[in-house]
């Protein structure tokens, strides 16, 4: 059964660790797969021509190394690899590819549940030099929740990668379109983006926004939107039609932003880096709001 953190404005539907979604790429530790206000939805889902929904993304899920896991170069194919808040990987072939089903070993994990928060802590097999200890706390606040990150190197190997939540936003279930408008805190410079991908050219940037001409039949994806430079962790996605807004803060700076999304779907993508010493410790957070717009 999820466990539900529930107030008078938000509801957050979380799925434990070996609940529904058992993929390889998503990590399992809070798996927050809807969230309401004011019994609303503000959540979507990665996909919507699966039959099972169990094995795509949905609602807020977290994802450690996408471009490459801990340990995947040095591994011999045959062997296993560590994906944070999964477990291990079995490597088959010389390229690592983050939307295949690898075949998992998973972690050890704990819950430790309350009415306003839940702790998952998730402990890796050392296997060739690597291990770790993620520790998750997803907490209510008066109106959104707060995801708090640590974790801990447990094996001799300095870890070296990255974090970032796949946001699958949908205000009240609405598709993508002129109603929409996503917002950043920094000047966007497309000439100094990674990858521009608007077949439709319905996706539409302004001097620190994007918005839509009309619904996307097409998938969109917008890379380094920062352009490598260090800018504040936030994004603020309102709906001009339902009058509710969300916004995401992370503790940290980013020089790394993506967006991606769908006719159904949106993802704005706050990535953080993480360079971690043997036997170090490092502690970051995401604080989630929804309001009411005007």
């Amino acid at each position: 059964m999820p466990h539900i953190l529930k107030n008078e404005l938000i509801t957050v539907q979380i799925d434990l660790p070996q609940e529904q979604y058992q993929g390889s790429r998503f990590d399992w530790t809070g798996k927050i797969t809807a969230v309401t206000y004011q019994n609303k939805s503000v959540t979507g889902i990665e996909r919507t021509d699966l039959e099972e929904s169990q094995h795509c993304g949905k609602g807020f899920y977290n994802e450690f190394g996408i471009d490459q896991p801990l340990g995947f170069e040095e591994t011999v194919i045959g062997d296993w690899f560590h994906k944070i808040g999964v477990g291990l990987l079995k490597k088959d072939s010389h390229s690592y590819d983050f939307q295949k089903a690898y075949e998992v070993q998973p972690a050890a994990f704990k819950i430790d549940s309350h009415p306003t928060k839940i702790n998952i802590g998730c402990t890796s097999a050392i296997h060739n030099g690597i291990g770790y200890f993620l520790h998750k706390t997803i907490a209510l606040l008066d109106s959104g929740f707060m995801i708090h990150y640590r974790l801990t190197n447990t094996g001799d190997k300095t870890i070296e990668t990255n974090e970032y939540c796949h946001n699958f936003l949908a205000i009240d279930q609405e598709l993508m379109g002129a109603h929409y408008h996503l917002k950043f805190p920094f000047q966007l410079q497309p000439h100094l983006f990674g990858e521009t991908v608007n077949p439709e050219q319905k996706v539409t940037l302004g001097a620190k926004d994007f918005s839509f001409t009309g619904t996307p039949q097409d998938q969109f994806f917008f890379s380094n939107l920062s352009g490598s430079k260090a800018v504040t962790a936030q994004w603020e996605l309102f709906n001009l039609k339902t009058k509710i807004g969300i916004r995401e803060t992370g503790s940290f700076p980013t020089s790394s932003i993506n967006l991606w999304g769908w006719t159904h779907v949106i993802s704005p993508e706050l990535f953080h880096s993480i360079s971690l010493p043997a036997g170090q410790t490092t502690e970051w957070s995401r604080t989630y709001e929804v309001f009411t717009t005007t």
